[in-house]
Parts: structure tokens; C-alpha cells; sequence
């Protein structure tokens, strides 16, 4: 092969590989169209139905006087009473730390009467060794913003019946002991006396334990 020839081949060769790596001649895949998301037809969530609400049940109320605490509260619940409370029958206002050592003496709700089941109970009580006053003593308040008579009544009673900023000072009548648990303790003398009008000035108590009696 002449050199004519030969320098012939070689730019035939150049002209081909340069025409292989232009991109324009490239054999490429077009891109995809990009493809829309089809609208869901997903059914909306179904928002809860409101629960109908059931009639309260209507029943008769049993006689839970002379039954334990703990077991006439029980038996309430058996018959679908759940808003039940209790209170001190004999008006020292003592709270039914332990169901258990109290009995009941009064409901507010007759025996026999047939009420909603969601009307609450309220059981007046006294502890087990103490006999049932003839009714439930009430608690002692002030009217017309003078003086009650708080003599018999509990401290803790006597207390709750002025006014919560009332400044009262209870020594013990008979040792010289400090009154701690109020409602254990009755008032033997009370200053100011009973009608005295009742302007913010301070009250002054004696008192013994209620099975001590008041020198």
C-alpha cells in the first residue's frame, strides 16, 4: 500500500470515530413522559356515629338502715347506684375513714321509692359502739351574723360554722391537754356568747372529749 493510500485509510478512520462520539448521533431512549396522578376514589373515613344514649334505669330503693357502712354502700352499687356519699348522724362532722366501723342510720332517699339510678345516695352514719340519734343532727351555722350557740357541739363542727377567716382559740377544760383531733372534742364555753353580733373578732373556746363531761 502506497503512502497516498494509506494516509487515506487513517482519515477515514478519524472521520469515523469523530462522528461515533458525537452525541447528536447517539442512540439514546427518550425520557417518559411524566404520568399525572390518577385522582383517589377512596371512600372519605366514615366519622363515628354518635352513641345513642340508653334511658337511666329507674329502681326501687332498698332500706340500708341498720346495715354496716361498707356493706350498704356495697349492696347501692349491686342495684346500680354508684353516686353515693356519707355523713356523721350525730353532727360532729367526723369523716368514714374505715366504712368498715360505721353503721347506717338514716338515707336520704325512703325505702321503696323508685328513683333514677343515677340519683346519689347519701347514708348518714355513726361508728358501731354508738347508738342511732332519733335523727340526724344538723350542723350548726350562723344567721342574721350573730353568735350561734355552739355549747355540746364538735369543734371541728363549731369551727365550720364561722366564718373560715374567724381567728379561735380552744384549750382543753379539764387538763390542760392540747385539742388536736377536733371533732373528738366538744365545746364546753364559747365567748362571745350565743346573739352577740359577729364583726371579725376572735372566739375563744373550752372543750372537753365527748365521753368527758364539762366541769
Amino acid at each position: 500500500m502506497n503512502t497516498r493510500t494509506l494516509a487515506a485509510a487513517l482519515a477515514c478512520l478519524a472521520t469515523a470515530a469523530l462522528v461515533g462520539c458525537d452525541p447528536a448521533t447517539t442512540d439514546s431512549k427518550p425520557a417518559a413522559p411524566a404520568t399525572t396522578a390518577a385522582p383517589s376514589t377512596a371512600a372519605p373515613a366514615a366519622t363515628p356515629s354518635e352513641k345513642d344514649e340508653k334511658p337511666v334505669e329507674s329502681k326501687a330503693v332498698l332500706n340500708f338502715v341498720g346495715m354496716g357502712l361498707q356493706s350498704a354502700q356495697d349492696k347501692a352499687q349491686d342495684e346500680g347506684f354508684y353516686l353515693l356519699k356519707s355523713h356523721d348522724s350525730a353532727g360532729r362532722d367526723r369523716l368514714q375513714a374505715l366504712d368498715r366501723n360505721w353503721k347506717v342510720c338514716s338515707q336520704n332517699i325512703k325505702a321503696g321509692k323508685t328513683v333514677p339510678t343515677d340519683t346519689q345516695l347519701d347514708f348518714g352514719a355513726v361508728k358501731l359502739e354508738e347508738a342511732c340519734p332519733s335523727s340526724d343532727a344538723k350542723a350548726p351555722e350562723v344567721a342574721g351574723g350573730k353568735m350561734p350557740n355552739l355549747v355540746g357541739k364538735s369543734v371541728k363542727a363549731a369551727r365550720g360554722a364561722l366564718d373560715s377567716g374567724t381567728s379561735i382559740t380552744t384549750t382543753d377544760a379539764a387538763e390542760g391537754r392540747m385539742v388536736l383531733l377536733e371533732s373528738n372534742w366538744q365545746v364546753c364555753t364559747q365567748s362571745p356568747s350565743p346573739g352577740t353580733a359577729l364583726n371579725g373578732q376572735p372566739v375563744e373556746f373550752t372543750a372537753v372529749k365527748f365521753e368527758e363531761s364539762c366541769p
